[in-house]
């Protein structure tokens, strides 16, 4: 029992479940300026464990591949041989029960969004419509699993409805996302293109994909500034966010260093994180009527602290740690 406790919280990979919680948090921050909701904790239970769900299944669809990909990846359990096949969809199973029973206090429509994400996944791994082997819907189900249906959750747990200033805000974050997941592919590509698993890295090429990458930051960062209604101050201090972006994805696309690859990427993502953050800062205190200076303080500590850990990665890109070697 113990035993599959640990597989179960080893499977929600806390480091990128926090992402979708972020998301979520996003949406529950633009519409209420009260944060610390009892339903909250149901909702980050109901994300982790569908997460869990995901990965377990994917883990097992696409088996041969990670041990092409990532034969000593620990996140990977059933390439280490640390689970079976078997153990995963025991956890498959309780994780799924676990995410259900989790968004029951959310009401009907909790219980909706975390059911739809819950299938999205299946769809996403397992047969026979298996997403993740169609190059042109995988990233757009991966921004939908990430960004729209967390951001749902955390409307339904405010209480509110989506309204029209909610579809700039949700655009922009889709389109950034997805500019960030189609990166993910360059990573696992020698596997894929063994085992024939079709991608837009593959059908379109390196210097393609960072140019539809670096199109989408461009275009989701420009939705996201222009649909908050910033003051020209907090909407600079965004912006830099999304330049540095842009500055990896050149380096990226200019390279061919494998190592170089990954840690542009990271770079990246942590230009992307000050975003998340800056914004999740700003739904927060205009909620709670901070005043124009306000905002501009916190944003803009926020970007610089931000600012200088990715300057320093930038400028010293041989510091850079992998969190994943091959």
């Amino acid at each position: 029992m113990i035993e599959q406790l640990f597989l179960f919280v080893r499977m929600m990979r806390l480091k990128v479940v926090v992402t979708l919680w972020t998301f979520m948090l996003l949406g529950l921050a633009r519409h209420t300026a009260h944060l610390t909701s009892p339903r909250l904790i149901a909702a980050l239970l109901a994300l982790g464990a569908g997460y869990a769900a995901a990965t377990t299944a994917n883990d097992i669809a696409d088996v041969g591949i990670d041990r092409v990909n990532r034969p000593r990846d620990a996140g990977r359990p059933l390439v280490t041989g640390d689970a079976t096949i078997a153990d995963l969809w025991r956890t498959n199973a309780i994780a799924s029960g676990v995410a259900v029973a989790a968004a029951i206090p959310l009401g009907t429509t909790g219980v909706a969004i975390v059911g739809t994400s819950l299938l999205v996944s299946y769809a996403y791994s397992v047969g026979p419509i298996r997403l993740s082997h169609r190059w042109t819907l995988a990233p757009v189900a991966l921004a939908i699993a990430y960004v729209a249906l967390p951001y749902a959750l955390g409307t339904t747990i405010a209480g509110g409805r989506w309204e029209r200033a909610d579809v700039p805000l949700v655009g922009g974050l889709f389109v950034l996302f997805f500019a960030r997941i189609v990166l993910k592919d360059l990573r696992d590509r020698l596997g894929d293109a063994r085992f024939g698993k079709p991608t837009l890295l593959l059908r379109i090429g390196k210097r393609a994909t960072c140019a539809v990458s670096m199109a989408g930051a461009a275009v989701g960062t420009t939705v996201l500034i222009v649909g908050l209604e910033l003051s020209a101050t907090v909407a600079l201090l965004l912006a830099s966010c999304g330049l540095g972006i842009e500055w990896m994805l050149l380096r990226l696309a200019r390279t061919d260093d494998e190592r170089a690859e990954q840690v542009a990427i990271g770079i990246a993502a942590r230009a992307g994180n000050g975003l998340l953050l800056a914004i999740l800062a700003l739904l927060i205190l205009r909620a709670q009527g901070a005043d124009e200076r306000a905002i501009v303080i916190v944003v803009g500590c926020l970007v610089a602290v931000f600012a200088a850990s990715f300057l320093d990665a930038a400028i010293h890109p041989e510091r850079v740690r992998i969190g994943y070697k091959a």
